[in-house]
């Protein structure tokens, strides 16, 4: 396991070619924008944002974007046949399609990727409406998963141009979401350092830390993973891919039901992890199970925190450290009947990064629910 401190990553002028503000937003393809919305307002909190559909003239898709303090999703479904959009979930369910990152400048983010090898997905594109003007560009990254550049300075409408503000008069209360974390990608065998390359070279990442398959394993099955960050840590893009074991890791299982590479999971950040986890499962969301072992000898691991051992074990809450602080998090079920997509939240007290003490309690929690799947 290899690391690097969070200012070496910061002081990098490598990372200076595409200064990132953080995620925009992530959109889903989805079976059902207007169910999958209702969800994810009554089960994590989120509010009616904003609507693009055939009434705001867009003919072969509709689109509801949800907001929590600076989280947006979008959530996206067909409403043709025969459309990339509905070959999309149809070839790997509902999952995220866009990673999109916030810039200055949509047109210069575009230019520097692609003249450094990156595919484009879309060239720089101005958009308007009566809030002004917004520019978009983007460009394919692992799997069908693409990230799109969104400059934003000049708008102030509710979301995008082509989209009305949606007013709804069902909005439950927040959990305490933030922001996105880190978003974390699954790859084929021997992919995980094609993609950290491209990263390193398309985008001016950093590899700031390192998992190998003696880090994360089990009797049965292991994985390999890298984190990547952008320079000034807003931007944090983890990859895995499978290693060899006696059974099929989580990672290939993850890669059979999705028909391919993709994001296995977002990160979703809260400054009370507590109140926010059990607010969600108040409200049906699903968590791993983590054995009462894991707490046995969790401050042996990670020293003092300023924590009562007992909420956290009682929500099944993992606790980790790095050099500059420890961090506390959990991981729920799939969101969906395929084992593909979960989500994270996590409270970070100090820590900038990760550690492979709850890398592995993952590894472990996930591979006992895939063993009960049948797919191990």
């Amino acid at each position: 396991m290899q690391t690097l401190s969070a200012t070496e990553v910061l002081n990098d002028p490598h990372t200076d070619f595409l200064p990132l503000q953080g995620t925009d937003y992530v959109e889903f393809y989805v079976g059902n924008a207007k169910q999958a919305a209702h969800f994810y307002k009554t089960a994590f909190g989120f509010q009616s944002l904003a609507y693009a559909g055939p009434e705001t003239g867009v003919k072969d898709k509709v689109s509801y974007v949800i907001r929590q303090n600076k989280l947006t999703y979008v959530l996206t479904t067909p409403v043709r046949l025969n459309n990339y959009i509905a070959d999309h979930i149809y070839k790997h369910g509902d999952g995220v399609k866009v990673l999109a990152l916030k810039v200055d400048d949509a047109s210069l983010a575009w230019e520097e990727t692609t003249k450094r090898g990156g595919k484009s997905y879309l060239e720089p594109e101005k958009i308007h409406d009566e809030f002004g003007e917004a520019v978009i560009s983007g460009i394919h990254t692992y799997g069908e998963t693409v990230h799109l550049f969104i400059e934003r300075k000049n708008y102030s409408g509710p979301f995008l141009p082509g989209y009305k503000k949606w007013e709804s008069s069902y909005n439950p209360p927040s959990t305490g979401l933030l922001y996105v974390d880190h978003c974390v990608g699954n790859v084929g065998w021997n992919q995980m350092n094609v993609w950290v390359k491209f990263y390193e070279e398309v985008m001016g990442f950093r590899n700031i830390l390192t998992f190998d398959d003696k880090d994360i394993s089990t009797e049965y099955s292991a994985l390999m993973s890298k984190v990547m960050s952008n320079g000034n840590g807003f931007v944090k893009f983890p990859i895995n891919e499978p290693a060899e074991g006696k059974k099929k890791s989580q990672v290939e299982e993850y890669l059979e039901f999705y028909n391919g590479e993709g994001v296995q999971h977002i990160a979703l950040a809260t400054n009370n992890i507590i109140e926010t986890v059990g607010e969600l499962q108040r409200r049906g969301v699903e968590f791993l199970k983590i054995p009462s072992s894991y707490y046995e000898k969790v401050f042996d691991r990670v020293g003092h925190i300023d924590e009562d051992l007992k909420p956290l074990q009682k929500l099944g809450i993992l606790v980790d450290k790095d050099d500059e602080g420890y961090l506390l998090q959990i991981f729920s079920k799939p969101l969906q009947d395929r084992p593909t997509l979960f989500f994270e939240i996590i409270q970070r007290k100090g820590a900038k990064s990760f550690r492979k003490g709850n890398f592995q309690a993952l590894f472990e929690a996930l591979e006992r629910e895939q063993e009960a799947r049948g797919n191990l």
